[in-house]
């Protein structure tokens, strides 16, 4: 790592680094939750006389006191990613992510910077867009990060500013989706036999990370679990007649089967191409425009 270090400060290049406080949240049970976010602890952690009410900090100084134990404690730092997911976990939903970003934007608008290294800190946000199809090998939450859904519609109202006149970003225009229709489990089952083999081929070639504990779907009843699980694959093959079968147990229906917080989503129309959609594109391309 030294080496590394030594490599970018030849080059002038920074130091760039993910900081995820959600994964230290997620990767114990017993880490404090208010710690995680920006609005305060009631036992701050005071290391050589520094008070730190959030991991951000704490995460960001860590490195600072590294980098200058090798000798480079100027060497500018760049945060590469930050964010907060809003499925796929019981600490992954949109209320926490919402009292992420109201805390992280004013700071990072108001230049305040960390204990350490107080001013301007440059950071990349994490991410854009949910991914349905990305690897959940580190937890079902990776593919709920976006700020928008799958659809590029936003999620909830924030406010990039950091002034906290929190509204709903412009999402994407003219989105086209397939038809209302629902793949459903048969009312009239009686062999369920084979329903635990065919829930498990539909949730390994589509996405139903929110089936999973403490996500959005979790209250599902066992019913309502193959539903979702067959509606999920239905949609993925962009409603194509035969998968909507898996032996006989499941039937389209033009009823919405969402309940409550849990949304059975509609795939939106796309070419055929395997890469992203056009409609993607466009939301990508403007987005960016925007930003400009």
């Amino acid at each position: 790592m030294t080496q590394i270090v030594q490599f970018l400060n030849q080059n002038k290049a920074p130091f760039t680094v993910n900081i995820y406080p959600f994964l230290s949240l997620y990767a114990n049970e017993h880490f404090p939750v208010d710690y995680a976010f920006f609005d305060g602890v009631s036992n701050p952690i005071v290391d050589n006389g520094i008070q730190y009410t959030n991991v951000f900090d704490a995460n960001f100084d860590t490195l600072v006191a590294s980098l200058k134990a090798v000798g480079y404690g100027d060497m500018t730092i760049i945060v590469g990613e930050v964010g907060w997911p809003t499925d796929g976990d019981k600490n992954a939903n949109i209320n926490y992510a919402l009292r992420f970003y109201r805390g992280l934007l004013p700071r990072l608008a108001a230049n305040k910077g960390t204990p350490v290294r107080p001013g301007y800190i440059e950071v990349y946000l994490f991410g854009l867009i949910d991914e349905d199809a990305k690897s959940i090998a580190p937890g079902s939450f990776e593919r709920h990060w976006g700020i928008f859904r799958y659809d590029g519609q936003p999620k909830f109202p924030m406010d990039l500013s950091g002034q906290l006149q929190d509204k709903y970003l412009v999402g994407a225009q003219n989105v086209q989706y397939l038809p209302k229709k629902w793949c459903v489990l048969r009312p009239d089952v009686k062999d369920v036999s084979k329903l635990a083999e065919n829930i498990d081929y539909a949730c390994t070639f589509s996405d139903c990370t929110a089936l999973g504990y403490g996500s959005s779907c979790n209250g599902l009843d066992p019913n309502g679990n193959a539903t979702y699980a067959f509606n999920m694959y239905f949609q993925v093959q962009n409603q194509k007649d035969l998968s909507c079968n898996f032996q006989g147990l499941a039937m389209v229906t033009d009823q919405n089967v969402s309940q409550g917080n849990c949304n059975f989503p509609i795939q939106i129309a796309t070419s055929y191409s395997p890469n992203l959609s056009p409609v993607a594109w466009v939301f990508l391309i403007s987005f960016i425009i925007l930003l400009l």
